[in-house]
């Protein structure tokens, strides 16, 4: 018979990852179909939306929190259960991974309302990231391409954060947080170009007012430097110490 204590160090060396699944409608926005390609161990999902979240626990070494259809402006008491399912986390020192409205949310949960806003210039395609330091995350000093759709963003963060990466219309592109393994991505780089233009279609569908920002990235050409790889393998190593 295994000691229980035995039994959780195991369970500390083969991740398993709590996926927070923050879209509306799955058939027009699925993020699970775009972060199961890329997690090479043991996840599930939980439909925030419904109100479905993990009991973290020893259950779970890492949560992931997509990005959404929904503003971060606009808040249903859903996102603020997930707000707390968030804060456990870090205070678990569980590493956590947002993306796109994700991001935004980490963000929330760490600072308050008063450092999401609606964006000055949404960004929707392929963007040209200034990774603006070398670090684990997203590598080497410089340019990366990425996909990006969002009309909200993270703004004012204090020196508890680093800024990883930007661009001319959203300072804060990507950040971490110094005291915990937490990380906030606000472009799609799990959405490969193939997936993201399928993406755009689904939208342009719909009929919205922005349909006119999704036909124009149509017909710009993908660019992708790749990124998704070295955050997941960057984030799948970052180890709870609690």
């Amino acid at each position: 018979m295994r000691h229980p204590r035995r039994v959780r160090e195991m369970a500390r060396q083969t991740p398993r990852v709590a996926i927070i699944d923050n879209s509306i409608n799955p058939a027009v926005y699925n993020p699970i179909g775009h972060w199961r390609r890329f997690l090479k161990a043991p996840w599930e999902a939980f439909r925030a939306a419904e109100s479905l979240f993990p009991k973290l626990g020893d259950q779970y070494s890492h949560v992931i929190l997509t990005g959404s259809e929904a503003s971060i402006l606009e808040r249903e008491n859903w996102v603020y259960e997930e707000v707390e399912v968030v804060q456990e986390a870090l205070d678990r020192r569980i590493p956590i991974l947002g993306s796109c409205y994700g991001h935004q949310l980490l963000a929330l949960a760490l600072r308050g309302p008063g450092h999401v806003r609606r964006c000055p210039w949404p960004e929707v395609g392929w963007m040209p990231l200034t990774i603006e330091k070398s670090n684990d995350l997203l590598g080497q000093r410089g340019e990366a391409y990425t996909f990006a759709l969002h009309f909200d963003e993270v703004i004012n963060l204090d020196d508890e954060f680093v800024v990883l990466a930007s661009t001319p219309a959203c300072r804060v592109q990507a950040f971490a947080l110094k005291t915990r393994p937490a990380w906030g991505i606000q472009p799609h780089p799990e959405i490969n170009p193939s997936a993201a233009r399928d993406l755009l279609k689904n939208l342009i569908r719909l009929g919205l007012e922005t349909s006119s920002l999704y036909e124009a990235a149509l017909t710009t050409r993908p660019r992708d430097s790749g990124l998704i790889l070295r955050i997941v393998r960057h984030f799948l190593s970052s180890w709870s110490r609690a």
